[in-house]
C-alpha cells in the first residue's frame, strides 16, 4: 500500500424484498386503487402507502403513476408485477402445502374452451402441487352440454356462461361477448358481412345475430364451428367476423364498437356449478384453486370499452 493512501471499506446494501410490501404490491397492481388494496390487505391506506414508498426505494425506481381513475403501473412496475406474482403465487402454496391434508379421489370439471388455458392451467398447477393424488377429468363443452352433464352426475363442478336470469351459482365474473375482427382484414367492412358462429346454437340465433339485425347489418353465414378456438380462427385468418367474449380476443384482432357500427351482444355472467351429490373435500379446494386463477386473471384480461 503506498504511504499516505487509506483504503474505506464498501459495503454493499443489497434490495431488501419484504414479501407483505410485495403482496400489497400486486394487491395495488390488480385493484389500480390504494384505497381498495389496503381493504384487500387488511391495512390503512397510509400504511399501504408507506409500504409502496418502502419498496419503491429498494428497487429504486417509481412502481405506480397516479391518474383521474387511479393509479397505473410505470414501466418499472409492469416489469416488476410478473415476478412479484409468482413469488406471492408460491408463498400461498407453500403455506396451503402445510395446511392442507394430502387428498385424493376424482375431481370431473367442465369448462369452457375459452378459459381452458387463461384460467384452468393455472388452477390446475396450483392444485396438482398440493394434491398429486387428485385424478381430473376435464370436459370442454358449450354451456347447456355442461349443465345437462353436471345433472345427470358425470361432472363435479361447471363453469358455464349464463346471460339471462340468475341461476343460483357463484359468479365468477362477467365476461361480455363482442363482436370481433382482425385488424389486418377489416372484414367488419364488408356487405354483406361474413360472420362465423357455432353450430346449431339457440345463442347465435337468439344473440348473436339478433345483434346484427336490430343494427340493420346485412350478413352472411361464413364459416362454423363448434369451439371458439374455430371462431378465432374465422376471424385471423381474415374469413369473418365472429362473437368472442372479451377476456379471449386473439392477438391481432380488435372489438368493434358503437363507433364502427355494432355494440356488446351480451353481458354474459361467468358461474360455477356444483354437483352438489358429489361434494368432497378435493371437489371444493378444485373449486377454490378455479375462483382464485379467475380473480387473479381479471386483472391482465382487456378493460371495458367506454361504449358499454
Amino acid at each position: 500500500m503506498m504511504p499516505g493512501i487509506k483504503i474505506a471499506n464498501v459495503v454493499i446494501v443489497k434490495p431488501q424484498l419484504d414479501s407483505d410490501l410485495l403482496r400489497t404490491f400486486v394487491a395495488i397492481a390488480d385493484a389500480r386503487n390504494f384505497t381498495h388494496a389496503a381493504s384487500a390487505v387488511g391495512r390503512t391506506q397510509s400504511a399501504v402507502s408507506m409500504q409502496m414508498k418502502r419498496l419503491e426505494d429498494a428497487v429504486g425506481a417509481p412502481l405506480f403513476e397516479r391518474g383521474p381513475r387511479g393509479v397505473r403501473l410505470t414501466a418499472k412496475g409492469e416489469g416488476f408485477v410478473a415476478s412479484a406474482r409468482r413469488i406471492v403465487a408460491l408463498l400461498d402454496e407453500a403455506a396451503a402445502s402445510l395446511r392442507a391434508p394430502p387428498l385424493d379421489g376424482p375431481v370431473r370439471i367442465g369448462i369452457p374452451e375459452e378459459y381452458g388455458h387463461s384460467v384452468l392451467s393455472p388452477a390446475l398447477g396450483a392444485f396438482a402441487k398440493l394434491h398429486p393424488n387428485v385424478e381430473i377429468t376435464v370436459r370442454h363443452a358449450p354451456s347447456s352440454v355442461q349443465m345437462a352433464a353436471l345433472e345427470e352426475d358425470e361432472l363435479d363442478l361447471a363453469v358455464v356462461f349464463e346471460w339471462q336470469e340468475p341461476s343460483g351459482g357463484e359468479v365468477l365474473m362477467i365476461d361480455p361477448t363482442v363482436w370481433v375482427t382482425s385488424s389486418l382484414h377489416h372484414m367488419h367492412e364488408e356487405r354483406p358481412l361474413p360472420v362465423a358462429v357455432y353450430m346449431d346454437s339457440k345463442w347465435c340465433r337468439d344473440f348473436a345475430l339478433r345483434s346484427l339485425e336490430v343494427r340493420g347489418i346485412h350478413y352472411r353465414i361464413a364459416y362454423k364451428s363448434e369451439t371458439c378456438g374455430g371462431l378465432k380462427l374465422a376471424v385471423t385468418s381474415g374469413l369473418a367476423v365472429a362473437p368472442i367474449s372479451r377476456s379471449n380476443i386473439p392477438a391481432g384482432c380488435r372489438e368493434l364498437i358503437a363507433s364502427d357500427g355494432f355494440g356488446t351482444i351480451d353481458n354474459s355472467n361467468v358461474v360455477l356449478h356444483r354437483n352438489k351429490a358429489a361434494a368432497s373435500h378435493a371437489v371444493e379446494e378444485m373449486a377454490a384453486a378455479i375462483r382464485e386463477a379467475f380473480r387473479r386473471g381479471q386483472a391482465g384480461w382487456p378493460a371495458g370499452n367506454p361504449n358499454d
